[in-house]
């Protein structure tokens, strides 16, 4: 591919913002992260400074640029007190809606906006396969901040630029992200099923994360809400029981969902993230012929626990 000129890559400081940023790197001239840091330059990605809410300098590092990735977010993470709530909608609408207004003053605005969102938009759902067609539209706090978070992007004409809203699953990651823990929890023996296990797992590999982010950019035909996940939704039964298989664990503890909700207490998240089904199908990048290095979690896995 030949190397394009800018890519930007706001809130690009996080998991996976490194992940793009690792990939991109080397297929284009400049990256740009918009960033609360200082502005600088850090093994030859330029970190410019914004504070995600008002316009500034930093508008003008959009013009000419070929890709605006806004990753901008409070992490979901967290118990859902109402100030955490507040600041997970403000951090993504602020973020998005300030965007969306310097992208109106530029006089060459990026080529094409990819904001992300989330498949956890998507209701409930133990055998219904979900794509973005015939998916329907959940209920529940974050349900109203992926919905909300989609309409304030959408929200602007931005006549000149494609725009695509990421939804994508849990993002499979060796250095950061829900793996982690996962991973953590199996070591301990506790790498038995969560709640009662059925509940659908959709996930991506950080790899074709950020691949299916270059082939959305090099289809000018994909537009509009994209789910980025495999192709192949697993069960949290299923996950742990290959956790335990790829770490040589014999057997885990089951964690019922009493248990559950206790201990996300003591470690200040939400059982959501866990207990939530979700079965979500790319089939946007299925029509238009994506590769998936990682199709099944047993591939991702086997690649990804490195000990």
């Amino acid at each position: 591919m030949e190397k394009s000129k800018k890519i930007i890559i706001a809130g690009g400081t996080g998991f996976l913002g490194n992940v793009l940023i690792d990939y991109f790197k080397k297929k284009y001239d400049t990256i740009f992260i918009l960033s609360r840091s200082k502005t600088r330059i850090k093994d030859d990605i330029h970190y410019v400074h914004w504070d995600a809410r008002h316009l500034g300098n930093w508008v003008s590092y959009l013009e000419d640029a070929d890709v605006l990735i806004n990753l901008t977010g409070k992490s979901v993470d967290c118990r859902y007190n109402i100030k955490n709530k507040a600041a997970i909608l403000s951090s993504r609408i602020d973020s998005t809606n300030i965007l969306g207004e310097a992208i109106d003053k530029c006089n060459n605005p990026p080529k094409l906006w990819m904001n992300a969102s989330t498949a956890t938009i998507y209701k409930h759902t133990l055998t219904e396969k979900i794509d973005e067609f015939s998916g329907v539209i959940g209920s529940g706090f974050s349900v109203d901040i992926a919905t909300n978070w989609e309409n304030a992007f959408f929200s602007f004409n931005n006549s000149k630029t494609r725009k695509v809203a990421l939804r994508t699953s849990i993002v499979l990651g060796n250095k950061s992200g829900a793996l982690k823990p996962l991973i953590r929890l199996t070591k301990l023996g506790l790498g038995g099923k969560q709640g009662k296990g059925n509940q659908k797992f959709s996930w991506i590999h950080e790899y074709d994360f950020a691949k299916s982010i270059d082939f959305i950019i090099n289809h000018s035909n994909l537009k509009g809400a994209i789910n980025i996940v495999a192709p192949t939704p697993s069960t949290n039964s299923d996950l742990m029981k290959l956790l335990r298989k790829h770490l040589d664990k014999p057997f885990g503890i089951p964690i019922n969902k009493f248990f559950l909700k206790f201990g996300a207490v003591i470690i200040n998240t939400e059982t959501e993230l866990i207990l939530k089904s979700r079965n979500v199908i790319p089939k946007k990048l299925i029509d238009n012929n994506f590769e998936f290095k990682f199709r099944t979690l047993d591939e991702a896995l086997k690649n990804l626990i490195k000990d």
